[in-house]
């Protein structure tokens, strides 16, 4: 496993991270304590030290299992939790605000068994709290201890730009990482984000990056998914990761590179997907959403696929998005 610095900061990730979102959840698409405990301990020991969830990950179950697993082993792990959506009933119950804030992260850290958590995001914008306010908060939390850094996640570009302005003009914590969603088949931040990310020192830690599973190459155009055949069967079609958003003409010709890549390298179509995305250079760590452990030991292997610059190109041209005013006229009239 290798590991990379995470944005402007000294601290390291090995490359692939695991994701948590379904561990205890207790729907057919959950995976129990037990095997999530196993998963767990199986990618620390394949070397892996990035952990990530957040406190609403099945009601809070993820937190309390991942608590659990790193159990003697806390100061082997790079733990990450999140802020924002709901946890009651209350009208405070959820946002980000100071309220909220600083009861959710002390019940995330009774839900960890820990004493601090590693990277703490905001999950989502909250258009009713200031940013100066959540800022301010979060700035208050690394100050005690109870977080040592904080990170973004759902935010338009301009509003990571301003918190970041925010944080360097009052001389607080600033944001060191930003978890998205990015794959082949959504390259929306190619438009600002990426950019913005490398100017500033964030580090990218893609979620996603098998598109809800489209890219494992189980999927067949003229077969609909069924029940028991993943997330793209049962989520909206409204949703980031639907089979309406997948099932598009461009998408096939990427999962059709992807597939020839895959019998190039001798490797499966999951593994060249992650490869591409730790071929850019603003990516530190790509979280996998893993739901067995089959399915963990086949993203590790990703980690192994080194692809040829020409494959990169190959696999850029298919699924690059079309350019869009005004990044197109800066590209052929502005200055670098």
């Amino acid at each position: 496993m290798n590991y990379r610095l995470l944005g402007r900061s000294g601290l390291k990730l090995s490359e692939i991270g695991l994701g948590t979102m379904v561990f205890g959840d207790t729907s057919s698409r959950g995976t129990p304590p037990k095997e999530s405990e196993e998963i767990i301990q199986t990618y620390l020991e394949a070397g892996g030290n990035h952990l990530d969830t957040a406190n609403v990950y099945a009601g809070g179950k993820s937190e309390e299992i991942v608590g659990k697993a790193i159990k003697g082993r806390r100061d082997q792990v790079i733990l990450a939790t999140k802020v924002n959506f709901s946890m009651g009933d209350g009208p405070n119950d959820e946002g980000l605000s100071r309220k909220h804030i600083q009861d959710a992260v002390d019940a995330s850290l009774k839900r960890l068994d820990t004493d601090y958590i590693d990277i703490y995001y905001m999950h989502c914008w909250d258009g009713s709290t200031p940013i100066e306010e959540s800022l301010r908060v979060f700035n208050d939390l690394v100050r005690a201890g109870k977080v040592r850094y904080i990170g973004v996640s759902n935010f338009m570009a301009w509003q990571v730009m301003k918190s970041l302005s925010i944080s360097d003009s009052q001389g607080w914590s600033r944001f060191v990482v930003a978890q998205y969603q990015y794959s082949l088949v959504n390259r929306e931040l190619d438009y600002e984000f990426l950019e913005l990310f490398r100017s500033e020192g964030v580090g990218l830690v893609p979620w996603g990056p098998l598109g809800g599973g489209f890219l494992s190459g189980k999927y067949k155009a003229e077969e609909p998914p069924q029940d028991a055949d993943g997330r793209l069967a049962i989520m909206p079609d409204h949703t980031e990761e639907s089979w309406v958003r997948r099932n598009t003409e461009r998408n096939w010709k990427i999962l059709g590179v992807v597939g020839d890549l895959a019998a190039k390298y001798n490797a499966t179509h999951a593994q060249i997907a992650v490869a591409w995305l730790l071929a850019r250079d603003v990516v530190t760590s790509v979280i996998v959403g893993v739901r067995t452990l089959k399915q963990l030991e086949d993203n590790l292997g990703a980690a192994d696929v080194q692809l040829s610059e020409e494959d990169i190109d190959r696999l850029e041209a298919e699924s690059a998005f079309p350019e869009m005013y005004p990044y197109r006229f800066i590209k052929h009239y502005g200055r670098a």
